[in-house]
């Protein structure tokens, strides 16, 4: 069996080959190591090999690997839906935010950061495909709600986030990832500072690298196929 450290060589050596063909450095791709229902032990065996950026999508589980783990000092992504319920453990244990869709979520964000911490960096998850059983604002709806975002203290509006249909058409995962682009693209012409896409997943780095994708979140290519969640131990 592939050992975590040789997972990540095949996808780092996929995400550079991707950024080459689409003539980009691929320095401008960061990968985010997705260790939703891995122990920390996975967390630590991935960190040793130099992955240092860390994506979970459960509250507790997530909050419980970012203590078990603090001496790594790894950066922390939450990239699951989030209930208003559980934003405080989320504003103070996590670097990142990505999928917000709803302007309340993001307020709560804002008002329970810690003021201590540096600014939570946050994405908008938009839904480019348009499924019903999709998280995300519209796409039409997605300027007023990164305007709203971008006034909000405590936090830094960094850019959007997708999680297409899942499809074996090239073509059709490369127009939705085009149409983060451009929804990117006009709101930096509106005036916000944004400097992130995060799209693709292990089933399709390439065509989100070809798309301009400034965060893969990659999960089973280096870490296996999902497991149930187990209790968070300190490894």
């Amino acid at each position: 069996m592939m050992t975590i450290a040789a997972r990540l060589h095949d996808v780092r050596t996929r995400i550079a080959a991707a950024a080459q063909l689409a003539g980009r450095e691929p320095s401008g791709v960061a990968l985010l190591a997705v260790s939703k229902t891995w122990p920390a032990a996975a967390v630590r065996e991935a960190a040793a090999a130099g992955q240092r950026a860390f994506g979970e999508n459960y509250v507790q589980e997530g909050v419980d690997k970012v203590e078990a783990l603090r001496a790594l000092g790894l950066e922390w992504h939450f990239i699951g839906p989030l209930q208003s319920n559980k934003t405080r453990a989320v504003a103070n244990a996590f670097d990142w935010v990505h999928g917000i869709d709803r302007l309340k979520i993001a307020e709560r964000l804002s008002a329970q950061r810690d003021v201590h911490l540096p600014p939570l960096n946050v994405c908008i998850q938009v839904n480019v495909s348009g499924e019903d059983s999709k998280s995300g604002v519209t796409p039409d709806a997605a300027a007023a709600l990164a305007q709203a975002i971008a006034a909000l203290p405590r936090l830094q509006l960094r850019g959007l986030m997708c999680i297409p249909e899942a499809t074996a058409e090239v073509a059709l995962l490369r127009a939705r990832f085009a149409l983060l682009r451009r929804l990117r693209d006009q709101l930096v012409a509106d005036g916000l500072a944004l400097d992130t896409l995060s799209m693709g997943m292990s089933h399709d780095i390439e065509p989100a690298i070809a798309e301009g994708a400034t965060i893969v979140r990659v999960g089973s290519a280096i870490f296996g196929e999902r497991h149930p969640a187990t209790p968070i131990h300190p490894a």
